[in-house]
């Protein structure tokens, strides 16, 4: 199969798997309003819609301008299918590209991002039916404990502390400004959305970049002049 007809397919079973994702999440309510014949009030539907839907249009608009180019197009229509992006799938498919020595944006970056992502889809299906069949009760006696209650609590800041050492230790040039964006956000905005945060972190990410790699480029031009003149 060439390049064409790969994200043709992508693309065309990406919008079919996520408009069937659509139907099914508005089917529920629906389904419940017809059984129970309880229907909620259009009015109030109608200014629900109005004061929550700009924010969610400019979170949709912002997540796939930020997830595309790290995950792919099949890494993006899964994760938006499965949900739990900026906790699972992302940090997935940038540590299987990292392991696999392949960039985001590549067509082996492509596979390998799709791939990992559908495993993890896979495996996160599972482990989870696992836990609540199994498992249930005590994870609920266990997250009441207050012995216990600090650690749950605090598993998605160890997970990224422990995904973000690596990178921050491998390009600490580039680390130190989206942190400090980052933080000033919170700071100023404590309820501002992950979308939105990770888009002005990979702005000050990119601007800080190219800032590097221009003065690096300007010094190499500079030693080089400077060899030119000693000859």
């Amino acid at each position: 199969m060439d390049k064409k007809n790969y994200f043709g397919r992508v693309h065309l079973w990406g919008a079919v798997w996520n408009y069937a994702a659509l139907i099914m999440m508005f089917a529920v309510p629906v389904a419940m309003s017809i059984i129970l014949d309880a229907w909620p009030s259009l009015p109030i539907i109608g200014k629900i819609v109005a004061t929550l839907a700009p924010l969610y249009w400019v979170t949709a608009v912002i997540e796939v301008v930020t997830y595309v180019p790290m995950l792919g197009a099949g890494g993006t229509y899964l994760s938006f299918v499965t949900g739990n992006i900026s906790n699972l799938k992302l940090p997935c498919g940038l540590n299987a590209m990292e392991n696999a020595k392949v960039k985001p944006n590549t067509e082996e970056g492509e596979v390998i991002s799709t791939i990992s992502i559908a495993v993890s889809s896979l495996t996160t299906t599972v482990v989870i039916a696992v836990g609540v069949l199994l498992f249930s009760g005590i994870f609920q006696s266990a997250s009441d404990n207050p012995t216990f209650s600090a650690a749950f609590s605090n598993v998605l800041p160890a997970l990224f502390g422990a995904l973000g050492a690596s990178y921050f230790m491998k390009h600490w040039r580039l680390a130190i400004a989206p942190v400090l964006a980052g933080v000033a956000v919170l700071i100023a905005s404590p309820t501002t959305g992950v979308g939105v945060l990770m888009f002005v972190t990979i702005v000050v990410s990119l601007v800080v970049a190219l800032i590097i790699h221009k003065n690096l480029w300007y010094d190499d031009f500079k030693a080089m002049r400077t060899k030119k003149k000693e000859k």
